[in-house]
């Protein structure tokens, strides 16, 4: 049996082959497979992504079969940057490439080499998170960019890539639950409003930060007449607690906004929403 494969057994008791070495004292480790000559062709592949300066992280996967992308980019990047991660970075100047899948590379500062090389980002509908004790957490969240934010509404990418997530590209818009930014006749106003049986304006607002107290408070204005939503209130680290109380109290809630509670609390339990 040639160097680096160990025949061994998946669990269900047949033969397993593991690939593995030690390259610049590292231990390598590449996977297991059902029979030897596949083994034999990961482990000559794995080889040659060390040993080949020809394959770039850019041509890589045309001379891969049984390597998967992620282990090639981890094996390059200790080839080029002499570090190995477990996860598909491949460092560049000054940011790194985080290789998603075959068609998905994404830009991250340096800055978060660390939580990057130690969580595995995964994707699901679109959506990237990470786990993270036990829960997952949207990598948006790190930019403070709320869950189902919109693209070009809450955030934005200076440069038009979305797929750039350093700190410098991305673009947030509208950290708060319930504003969004409008222009009001020429002018950048924040636009406050609450999901009711529709959607009720509370007001438009010269700040951010007023518009998102605004929606706090009707927030509380829904809880305080019996109508318990799956509403999230805004924090806004911006204002002492004496100047979010009086934002609080200057603001006034439309009659609409009353009108719209009564409608839902006066419906049959039977009518659909």
């Amino acid at each position: 049996m040639s160097y680096g494969i160990y025949k061994t057994a998946f669990k269900d008791g047949t033969a397993s082959f593991r690939v593995s070495f030690y390259h610049a004292k590292k231990h390598i480790a590449i996977g297991s497979y059902s029979d030897e000559k596949t083994a034999e062709t990961a482990l000559k592949e794995a080889l040659a992504l060390y040993d080949d300066k020809t394959i770039t992280i850019w041509n890589f996967r045309h001379f891969i079969s049984e390597v998967s992308s992620d282990k090639a980019v981890s094996i390059l990047n200790h080839r080029d940057n002499h570090v190995y991660f477990k996860t598909p970075i491949y460092l560049m100047q000054g940011y790194f490439l985080y290789f998603l899948n075959d068609k998905r590379i994404i830009k991250f500062d340096n800055d978060d080499l660390f939580y990057y090389s130690t969580h595995r980002i995964l994707i699901h509908d679109g959506h990237l998170y990470v786990n993270d004790y036990g829960s997952q957490y949207s990598l948006f969240a790190r930019y403070g960019i709320r869950n189902f934010a919109v693209k070009g509404v809450d955030y934005d990418f200076a440069n038009g890539d979305s797929n750039d997530l350093r700190y410098e590209n991305v673009i947030v818009i509208n950290p708060y639950n319930g504003v969004r930014q409008l222009d009001y006749n020429g002018m950048i106003r924040y636009e406050a409003k609450i999901h009711i049986n529709g959607y009720v304006r509370i007001g438009i607002f010269h700040s951010m930060e007023k518009a998102a107290v605004a929606y706090n408070k009707a927030v509380d204005f829904c809880l305080s007449h019996g109508l318990y939503r799956n509403f999230v209130k805004n924090y806004i680290v911006d204002l002492s607690a004496n100047e979010y109380k009086s934002t609080y109290d200057s603001i006034s809630l439309p009659e609409s906004l009353e009108t719209a509670i009564n409608a839902v609390s006066q419906r049959s339990p039977g009518d659909a929403e």
